[in-house]
């Protein structure tokens, strides 16, 4: 087994998915007051730009990858209604947790279970949507997780794909300086975490760029993708279409 990034550290493969609990284990609880203070409450026009470009109808069927806390899921459930379907995964329990319980509080009752993407324990063209926001960055082996996906897609599915990824070049300095001056503070602040917030700017960094994502899911089996850049490249959205 190889090495892989955790950030800007080089590790185990094997060991990267603890470590990476181990990040969300401790933001769990404050998860949500942390991406309204690290995006100014801009994360929720993020997904709601996602939710739109789903385009999800009465009857779909939904995947949500990464789902943590729950609010796609729950916007997705309010789309699909009582003859769709949303499936609330995460790796992470605590996680999962937090989301289970803010879903019930919404009045959705969604199934929920624990699920690793890599590994998706689903049938074949089941799903109309696959989403996964702010989670492939995460995953030690993107490829294997991106051919899931691809798998599980009915013909003509779609993939959502949100993440942050690279912004345009003369936001770069003002972004790092925010990202490793400003983010971890606010972490230890709120959170009681510096390092995890640290992590966090650091695997963004990792993260593949716009075109080199796009690229690979392609090789993942998807016919068509695109991306649209949100907010300067901060995030992006790529689209890919399961032929």
């Amino acid at each position: 087994m190889g090495s892989t990034h955790f950030g800007f550290e080089q590790v185990e493969e094997h060991d990267k998915a603890k470590r990476v609990r181990g990040v969300f284990d401790s933001v769990a609880p404050s998860y949500d007051v942390m991406n309204d203070l690290m995006s100014a409450g801009l994360h929720r026009a993020w997904k709601a730009y996602t939710l739109m470009v789903a385009n999800v109808r009465e009857g779909s069927r939904v995947l949500d990858i990464a789902g943590g806390t729950g609010d796609l899921s729950l916007a997705f459930s309010r789309k699909v209604g009582a003859s769709g379907v949303v499936v609330h995964t995460d790796i992470n329990e605590a996680m999962l947790r937090v989301g289970r319980d803010r879903l019930i509080d919404a009045g959705a009752a969604l199934p929920t279970l624990v699920c690793d993407a890599e590994h998706l324990p689903f049938a074949d063209n089941e799903f109309d949507v696959v989403s996964v926001a702010f989670g492939l960055r995460n995953m030690t082996h993107k490829d294997a997780a991106l051919k899931e996906m691809n798998r599980v897609l009915k013909p003509r599915g779609k993939l959502l794909v949100l993440e942050f990824s690279k912004v345009a070049k003369p936001l770069e300095k003002a972004y790092d300086w925010y990202s490793f001056q400003v983010l971890p503070r606010l972490g230890k602040l709120v959170a009681g975490d510096d390092a995890s917030y640290r992590y966090l700017a650091e695997s963004i960094r990792m993260h593949p760029s716009q075109e080199e994502l796009k690229t690979l899911m392609k090789e993942g089996g998807f016919g068509h993708v695109d991306y649209h850049n949100m907010t300067g490249g901060i995030v992006a959205l790529h689209v890919g279409i399961k032929c």
